[in-house]
């Protein structure tokens, strides 16, 4: 695995905000656990972390700064229910390229409201409101990649 590859796996975590991810081509295997910690990178066969520091690589962490959390990391309102993904996909906000989003911040939704599609394994997966409120958020931007859990949207209940 290079040094470029390797790079292209560190800009992918930082800015999805995922946890960690592993990937192995034959004996290479290289993991990255990002989000909260500070960045941490370990391959096998190991990397000198001076090769991956003199390429760019490894940013030495700001002074005195708290990582920034995620704006689904967030805490939100006690009454506000925030809507998780269900599913690993790629998150839509419209049904396609270049139509209305489905909802947006300020609108006014019923149960079974269409909120986004989740695409998955080839296969649309309409994510509906589960309650009566008013959209207070969207946490994604359109096209992103999307873990299990991950925060989509703020309804505040009416």
């Amino acid at each position: 695995m290079t040094i470029d590859e390797i790079k292209e796996l560190i800009q992918v975590v930082r800015d999805t905000g995922i946890a960690e991810l592993e990937v192995q081509r034959g004996e290479n295997r290289v993991r990255i656990k990002g989000a909260y910690a500070a960045l941490e990178v370990t391959a096998t066969p190991p990397v000198p972390l001076a090769q991956l520091a003199a390429n760019g690589v490894l940013a030495p962490p700001l002074a005195n700064s708290p990582p920034e959390l995620p704006p689904a990391a967030k805490k939100e309102d006690d009454t506000n229910i925030v809507v998780k993904s269900p599913i690993v996909g790629t998150y839509y906000d419209s049904p396609s390229p270049g139509t209305a989003a489905f909802v947006k911040p300020g609108d006014r939704v019923e149960p079974k409201t269409v909120l986004c599609i989740i695409e998955s394994m080839k296969l649309m997966n309409e994510i509906e409101a589960e309650i009566q409120g008013i959209v207070v958020a969207k946490h994604l931007e359109n096209g992103r990649p999307v873990e299990y859990g991950e925060s989509l949207f703020t309804i505040q209940p009416v």
